[in-house]
């Protein structure tokens, strides 16, 4: 226990010094290892461990949904998602901000990256909310805490890098977000009108009516409609795997993306240079975490904690709970990719062991994280929207996510407290694949 202690002690003072996240989980990992079983084991673990957790086949889906997201997004289909949201429910006093909330739950769908939703959405949405006279508070945290959908509403890259370190189905785990997903929507439209009603300045009586008939709105949603249901009803139809869905998707955007008028071949090179970038900045964190879980194993923590676990007296439920507050903790300080691969292999075996269900785990584990993604002082999305609008004061947006937040808070305890919300879907579709 004192080792581990030390290492993610270590770990943490490493990143604090700015020192890239990949490179400290891998430094201490591997310098763990060497002080526990000497040089000759780490590098032959090193090789292992860069070996297995690269040539993974299912870790294909990564590069290629990233590339889906870049392409949609790049093709300017947020500013089309957010005014086919403003015409549907921006009437009401707050409804553009509760139609911002719509948009990006619609734009993660195709997206898969939390951050990539923020960034896109905070330029199509803050500018215009601000322009219809919005206070920056309620127009700042409804792109920050609607970006969060981006990583739970399928397809998820967390949660392929979740599936793949547990060896949970990634098609159960992609059904299971839908739900919470839709709840995640419905609570955050609550804390807009929560805001509203607390300070009334923070949005307009009358904002502008963006008027659309059935036409308009077809051409609008086609896209997403098509790219999400060929992705997802390919994979619970039976057409294809998860991995065959990232490539068929990816392909899917390419189409649309060339179709797309706004977009010459030179935006769509860098579009796939910049998707290269972002895979192989996830391929390194997940090869430092690998090497700095491998260090955690050797040491049998593991072991250690599950006997301290069943003798503490605490119930299954209550230790789950005590989970959800360490990575509330956690949020504060990491971002979502490296506080799964930093957790999961300890905190993983104690859950299976207690026998819970691993899909109803890490859709909790997603929901958490989206937490730490607008909680400071490291939440990612609220660094993203300041960095959209610089001139947007820090405390503004902070303030703002608050309500937000409680209604994370009460959806993290909801999934917890109630397995079905996660699991009816996935048993359901994946009973009807079989029979």
């Amino acid at each position: 226990m004192l080792a581990v202690t030390l290492g993610f002690l270590v770990a943490f003072a490493l990143i604090f010094m700015q020192v890239p996240i990949a490179t400290a989980l891998g430094l201490v990992g591997f310098g763990g290892v060497v002080l526990l079983n000497g040089w000759t084991p780490a590098l032959s673990m090193a090789a292992t461990i860069t070996r297995d957790s690269t040539l993974v086949y299912t870790l294909i889906v990564l590069p290629l949904f990233v590339l889906m997201g870049n392409l949609v997004a790049g093709a300017g289909i947020s500013g089309d998602l957010f005014r086919a949201a403003q015409a549907l429910i921006g009437r009401r006093r707050g409804g553009v901000a509760m139609a911002t909330v719509a948009a990006c739950g619609a734009f993660g769908a195709i997206c898969g990256s939390s951050v990539a939703t923020a960034a896109t959405m905070g330029k199509v949405a803050i500018p215009e909310m601000r322009r219809l006279g919005y206070g920056d508070r309620l127009a700042s945290a409804a792109v920050a805490a609607g970006g969060t959908l981006g990583i739970l509403i399928p397809p998820s890259v967390i949660m392929v890098v979740y599936g793949v370190a547990t060896q949970t189905h990634i098609g159960k785990l992609f059904a299971a977000g839908i739900v919470p997903g839709l709840i995640a929507v419905i609570g955050y439209m609550l804390a807009v009108r929560w805001t509203v009603w607390r300070d009334p300045s923070q949005a307009p009586v009358d904002a502008e009516r963006v008027r659309m008939d059935g036409g308009a709105l077809l051409r609008t949603l086609w896209p997403v409609a098509a790219i999400f249901g060929i992705v997802m009803g390919g994979i619970y139809g039976g057409f294809f795997t998860s991995v065959e869905a990232s490539g068929i998707g990816a392909a899917a955007a390419l189409v649309f993306a060339l179709t797309r008028h706004n977009l010459s071949l030179a935006q769509i090179g860098e579009i796939f240079a910049d998707s290269a970038r972002t895979s192989a900045m996830m391929f390194a964190i997940i090869l430092g975490a690998a090497l700095f879980g491998e260090f955690v194993n050797i040491t049998g923590v593991h072991q250690g904690l599950l006997a301290m676990v069943q003798g503490s007296g605490l119930s299954p439920f209550g230790i789950i709970l005590a989970m959800i507050a360490v990575y509330l903790v956690l949020g504060c300080v990491l971002e979502s990719l490296s506080m799964i691969l930093l957790t999961v292999p300890i905190f993983f075996p104690i859950v299976t062991a207690l026998g819970f269900d691993p899909v109803w785990f890490g859709i909790l584990i997603v929901v958490v994280v989206e937490i730490g993604l607008i909680t400071p002082p490291i939440g990612v999305n609220l660094f993203v929207i300041r960095s959209v609008t610089p001139d947007m004061p820090m405390g503004a947006i902070v303030r703002g996510v608050v309500p937000f937040i409680v209604a994370d808070l009460t959806r993290v305890l909801l999934i917890a407290g109630v397995p079905a919300l996660s699991l009816w879907l996935p048993n359901l579709l994946f009973k009807s694949a079989a029979g």
